[in-house]
């Protein structure tokens, strides 16, 4: 302790790795974030390109925007009855 070098190295290292706003914890943390944002990012994009596709997909044929509007919202046309399943749990 007789060193004051290394008293004030010691105290600089503490002081950067618990006590300023950028220590080290709170690098982890974000670096951490970034990359859990990251994977959320590649996620949504890859839902994007599967969505436009779908989308694609539906404009190109009627019927295939017919079904899809009876499978999905439950349309009917006017002379049809409509009946619904469910099973029970």
């Amino acid at each position: 302790m007789r060193n004051k070098y290394f008293v004030s190295a010691a105290a600089f290292v503490i002081w950067l790795a618990f006590i300023d706003s950028k220590n080290f914890i709170s690098q982890y943390e974000l670096t951490s974030e970034v990359n859990k944002l990251e994977e959320q990012k590649s996620f949504f994009m890859q839902e994007i390109v599967k969505t436009r596709k779908e989308q694609e997909e539906l404009l190109s044929s009627p019927d295939k925007l017919e079904k899809f509007a009876r499978e999905k919202y439950l349309m009917k046309k006017d002379d049809e009855d409509l009946f619904i399943f469910t099973e029970e749990e």
